[in-house]
């Protein structure tokens, strides 16, 4: 391996140790206790060498959404792989949907909630949005209805979990009536 090789290899090593102490910090404590100061103090490296890496903190977000993008297009892939039948699938890609927004909080609010200087829905949207996207459009263009564009019933039905995860998050949804909401979701929105 040359001097290059390593040191190019170093520094992606520090970059997902960057990324990988942000989204912990902001998991346990909120993205208000993600700093520049406190990441360069865990990771044990200076400030400069982090902002080798990043501008800031909104770099250090888009990353963190750039990276649960795609773990959530794994999981809602995941989610609906085992089901059978459109309904099925559309119901497990909601419920998919939301057990990642519960799980994982932090990146959640980075890919939705907080400005990580990412173009969405733009041609210069990142392919892990993109792939994110179309992971909710293979399931819902089959349900989408005669004369619905597939891609504009994917905006309203991630727009109407995002809702759900949202209000359920900040506890104004009963969490008792969950799996109904779905299922009123999946019933009055998806044609079969």
């Amino acid at each position: 391996m040359s001097v290059q090789e390593r040191k190019e290899r170093e520094r992606a090593e520090r970059e997902r140790l960057i990324v990988a102490t942000a989204r912990e910090l902001a998991e346990q404590q909120g993205w208000d206790a993600v700093t520049t100061r406190r990441l360069a103090e865990r990771i044990e490296y200076s400030q400069p060498v982090l902002y080798s890496h990043f501008r800031g903190k909104r770099e250090i977000i888009g990353a963190v959404a750039l990276e649960g993008a795609t773990e959530m297009a794994a999981a809602l892939r995941a989610a609906t792989a085992a089901a059978d039948g459109p309904r099925s699938r559309v119901a497990a890609l909601a419920h998919g949907y939301l057990d990642f927004a519960e799980s994982n909080p932090a990146v959640y609010d980075a890919l939705f909630q907080l400005d990580g200087g990412l173009a969405y829905a733009q041609e210069d949207t990142p392919a892990p949005l993109k792939d994110a996207f179309a992971a909710l459009l293979e399931s819902l263009s089959e349900v989408a209805g005669d004369g619905v564009e597939p891609g504009l019933f994917t905006e309203v039905f991630w727009a109407s979990l995002h809702g759900l995860a949202t209000l359920t998050r900040a506890g104004r949804l009963l969490p008792q009536d969950a799996a109904r909401r779905v299922e009123l979701l999946t019933d009055r929105l998806a044609v079969l």
